[in-house]
């Protein structure tokens, strides 16, 4: 569970939150959630007003994490453990609609239809629980510098890499830009940001097809365009929305076409590359222009020099066992 963190941690953020106009509801909701919240407290987790779709419990204290600074774009360093002790399996708990409250992010559960299903439970607040270890992000941003070393190191041309960085180096700036000023449209995400770097990666406009049988970008290995040859499926989101749950509706255009072996799934400023593997997709790579690392430990997923490298033309799924060998 979480906030947006990037302001720093609790209490020590509050004045800063201030200054960038928060307001003191929102920071009493903050405080509810690191301070009010007890370990051993049962917190339920709704979608909308009717539906439950988790039930845990609080283990120890509050925590702020900076492994959490990019959860697909979002900052949720402000941190509470749970271990969930019910899920939504076969499927969620439906109550009648509004039996549970809009508004704050946490907040106290006064419905007693919700509370006397709880009972039914039977959770033991009192048994010890083992909660799975995070693991530890290397905090250490990465350059355009060492990407390009990186990428040289693969064989890609010093030209290319030239013609890389400076569109990247632009699409940094343009996409700081948005994020100040504006949500552009998905046309305008794939027109500005998506398909610049794609070209920028080596992709020809003749391999290049903008809504391609509904696909917002296919990329093709050869000429024509068509299914035997499509290897890429791109899916855009607009800004702001989940950019990884965009992998279904991009799997689904792969579906029975056996040479896409690459699903890239984008907002314009974060990337996530999914490689199939035998029957199914998995999350390779994962990029943010705006916030460049190496690795995502809690995606268990590589970072921004593996991802634009996966994009490329001439890379292939070989290189994902010469990657893990090393």
């Amino acid at each position: 569970m979480g906030y947006p963190g990037s302001a720093g941690k609790w209490p020590d953020c509050i004045k800063k939150l201030e200054s960038e106009k928060w307001s003191k509801r929102k920071i009493t909701d903050l405080k509810r959630f690191c301070e009010v919240m007890k370990e051993g407290d049962i917190v339920v987790l709704r979608l909308g007003t009717n539906e439950v779709v988790g039930v845990g419990i609080i283990i120890g204290g509050y925590q702020w994490l900076d492994e959490f600074s990019d959860v697909d774009g979002w900052d949720i360093q402000h941190v509470r453990r749970v271990k969930w002790i019910w899920k939504p399996i076969p499927e969620s708990k439906k109550f009648p609609v509004y039996t549970l409250k809009q508004g704050d992010t946490t907040q106290k559960l006064d419905s007693k239809k919700v509370k006397d299903w709880l009972k039914t439970l039977g959770s033991n607040k009192n048994k010890n629980y083992d909660l799975t270890e995070i693991p530890k992000a290397n905090k250490n941003d990465i350059s355009l510098e060492s990407i390009s070393e990186y990428l040289f190191d693969q064989g890609i041309s010093s030209i290319s890499i030239e013609n890389l960085v400076k569109e990247i180096d632009e699409l940094i700036r343009i996409a700081k830009w948005y994020l100040k000023y504006t949500n552009p449209s998905e046309y305008e995400t794939n027109a500005y940001l998506v398909i610049p770097l794609l070209k920028a990666l080596g992709w020809t406009p003749q391999k290049m097809a903008v809504e391609w049988n509904k696909v917002d970008v296919a990329l093709f290995n050869k000429l024509p365009r068509k299914d035997e040859n499509l290897t890429v499926v791109v899916e855009s989101k607009k800004k702001g929305n989940s950019c990884l749950t965009a992998k279904s509706q991009a799997e689904s255009y792969a579906e029975g076409k056996s040479s896409c072996k690459r699903l890239i799934v984008t907002d314009g400023l974060r990337y996530g590359v999914f490689v199939r593997e035998k029957s199914k997709y998995i999350l390779y790579a994962y990029m943010n222009l705006t916030n460049m690392r190496d690795d995502y430990p809690i995606y268990e997923c590589k970072g921004i020099k593996s991802a634009l490298r996966a994009m490329t033309p001439e890379w292939n799924d070989f290189e994902i066992q010469i990657e893990n060998k090393e």
